[in-house]
């Protein structure tokens, strides 16, 4: 019988890359490298999973050395697009990846934003984006992704005093898809504030939500990584 030689591959995921057009004329986009830990040289496979026919590439990496995408999503030959990115690594350990975000406009360019990597495919039924604003000094996008294979139904719910929910918000996300928009999209009663929380409760897997806080005078962000056990999801269903 012959043995089935399908290489292992170990995922990592950047929550989101991308070229897009923001506010005042800016444009934003993605720095991503790879920097090859390992002993041997690695394999790896590059995927932009919500983008139509969902585009791939493959590099290889010598032990020790680096490989750098300046504006990733440009690296697939694609003008405009916003996706998570799959880092797939042949073997059993991922390499190390960093991912940072800026915006340009002429010869413009911000502070970078570095994005958190999330190095395999954990499952969190509840997770907590904390330390939003919504002010003139500062705004929030939410990024929440289904990389799985079925539709996937999140309930949000905004907070600011942990279990008191201010508003809730369902959204429903298509296999292999990508919402990202502005707090108040997703809670248009809200006026202006600091320290609001979001908890997201989905049972799908292969989920993941995120956020950023931007000062709009520079545009300089903070990328949010959820957080998961807080007291905050305790009362998740309070007041639906």
């Amino acid at each position: 019988m012959a043995q089935d030689r399908t290489p292992v591959m170990t995922t990592a995921v950047v929550p989101v890359v991308g070229t897009i057009d923001g506010m005042n004329g800016y444009r934003w986009k993605t720095d991503v490298q790879l920097r090859n830990d390992l002993r041997t040289e690695a394999t790896v496979a590059l995927t932009l999973p919500t983008v139509t026919d969902q585009p791939a590439m493959i590099t290889t990496i010598p032990p020790g050395q680096t490989v750098s995408f300046s504006n990733v999503v440009a690296a697939f030959g694609i003008e405009t697009a916003l996706s998570p990115l799959l880092v797939q690594t042949e073997g059993r350990r991922s390499i190390a990846i960093a991912a940072t975000v800026y915006a340009v406009r002429g010869s413009e360019v911000s502070g970078t934003q570095a994005i958190n990597v999330e190095y395999g495919r954990a499952f969190f039924p509840q997770r907590a984006l904390v330390g939003l604003a919504f002010t003139d000094e500062f705004r929030t996008n939410v990024g929440i992704v289904n990389l799985g294979a079925n539709e996937a139904a999140f309930t949000l719910a905004l907070q600011r005093v942990p279990g008191r929910n201010l508003a809730i918000s369902r959204v429903v996300l298509a296999p292999n898809s990508i919402w990202h928009s502005s707090i108040q999209s997703l809670f248009p009663l809200i006026t202006n504030g600091n320290d609001f929380s979001i908890v997201a409760e989905t049972s799908a897997r292969d989920t993941y939500v995120y956020a950023s806080v931007i000062a709009n005078e520079t545009n300089v962000g903070l990328f949010i990584q959820p957080l998961v056990g807080v007291p905050a999801m305790q009362a998740l269903s309070a007041d639906r």
